[in-house]
């Protein structure tokens, strides 16, 4: 499952980026929209078991889901989960939570 599926596609002809489409030669960019996601509420955390993982040196959240997925592209879930959105934003003895099952916290995500 990507971040993506579902994900509705608009051409953003938004001012800002004129200089940019003047470059491209193009009136506009096709981009993904960007979806809001909710959170578990404490009840839902609660009925999860979830894997603690002590961030250290050369951990990637695509190698944590990885190894507890079996698939490095739900990297993403475990970032939405610990509401840290990329790798930088983890520090060193940072406490990181895998949830599991992941059907069950995909079931728990929704987008608006």
């Amino acid at each position: 499952m990507s971040r993506y599926d579902n994900s509705p596609i608009y051409d953003n002809k938004a001012e800002l980026y004129d200089g940019l489409f003047q470059e491209r030669s193009v009136n506009f960019i096709r981009q993904y929209k960007s979806g809001t996601m909710s959170h578990p509420t404490i009840e839902q955390r609660a009925s999860l078991q979830k894997v603690r993982h002590v961030w250290r040196l050369g951990d990637r959240l695509y190698k944590l889901a990885h190894k507890h997925y079996g698939d490095s592209r739900l990297w993403w879930v475990i970032a939405w989960y610990n509401m840290k959105p990329t790798d930088s934003h983890f520090r060193l003895g940072d406490t990181v939570f895998v949830p599991m099952p992941l059907e069950k916290v995909l079931s728990m995500l929704q987008r608006t």
